[in-house]
């Protein structure tokens, strides 16, 4: 018996978020160990960094839940006082925009006032970017002292075996029923990186809506090719 057509119908997908969500291999496991210590940090800032797609900002949401923490932007920080943007808050998240703040003269003052607010309220920040703060290009020497010495984890690009792990997550995430072939494939010919494993996730899960058809092995041949050619 044919089974039921299905109507190719684009609803979008939804991440799981959840700690317990979170594929943990070697290249995070540092990270994802410092983020479940809270609130025990040896200071009250830490550093996550890695490269695009490593997971920091999961970590960041994870974080989040945890500790009640608000995530302050480049555009808030600089639009407002520190205390007023924080409010009664007392944990704060950095996602991707503090380097570019501590480049800048105003955004490095401003940085460095929600740094000294934080501290007097006993609060904690967390700080993920690409590279460590002792990398950055900093505006204000108090603020290249404070962020220097603070604990910086870094995550690394995974491995084979995480790889495997990590490209099972991102298609349940999205629904989408894989066999190990599929898998096997995609190892053996994609990206080895975690922004390689986003994009030939979401690129298939596309490639398979509009075709109204299972992600199989003819059907990554034919996205990662880019050719053209039917494939079922």
């Amino acid at each position: 018996m044919t089974a039921p057509q299905q109507l190719p119908l684009d609803l979008g997908h939804r991440p799981a978020l959840g700690r317990e969500d979170f594929v943990v291999g070697p290249s995070n496991a540092t990270a994802v160990g410092w983020i479940d210590r809270w609130p025990d940090w040896p200071q009250s800032i830490l550093a996550i960094c890695g490269p695009e797609g490593a997971g920091k900002s999961h970590l960041c949401r994870v974080w989040r839940m945890a500790s009640g923490a608000i995530e302050v932007t480049a555009d808030s920080l600089l639009a407002a006082d520190a205390v007023q943007l924080l409010g009664d808050a007392d944990a704060v998240v950095l996602d991707g925009c503090a380097a570019a703040l501590a480049a800048q003269d105003e955004g490095a003052r401003r940085l460095f006032h929600l740094y000294n607010v934080l501290k007097e309220r006993g609060g904690s920040l967390l700080i993920a970017e690409r590279t460590p703060p002792a990398r950055w290009s900093i505006a204000l020497p108090d603020l290249a002292s404070r962020l220097g010495s603070i604990p910086a984890v870094e995550m690394a690009e995974p491995d084979e075996h995480f790889l495997q792990a990590l490209l099972a997550k991102l298609f349940a995430d999205r629904q989408l029923q894989i066999s190990a072939k599929v898998v096997d494939y995609l190892l053996s010919r994609m990206e080895r990186s975690f922004r390689g494993a986003q994009q030939v996730v979401e690129a298939l899960d596309r490639a398979a809506l509009a075709k109204g058809s299972r992600v199989t092995v003819a059907l990554a041949r034919r996205v990662l090719d880019g050719s053209p050619k039917d494939a079922n």
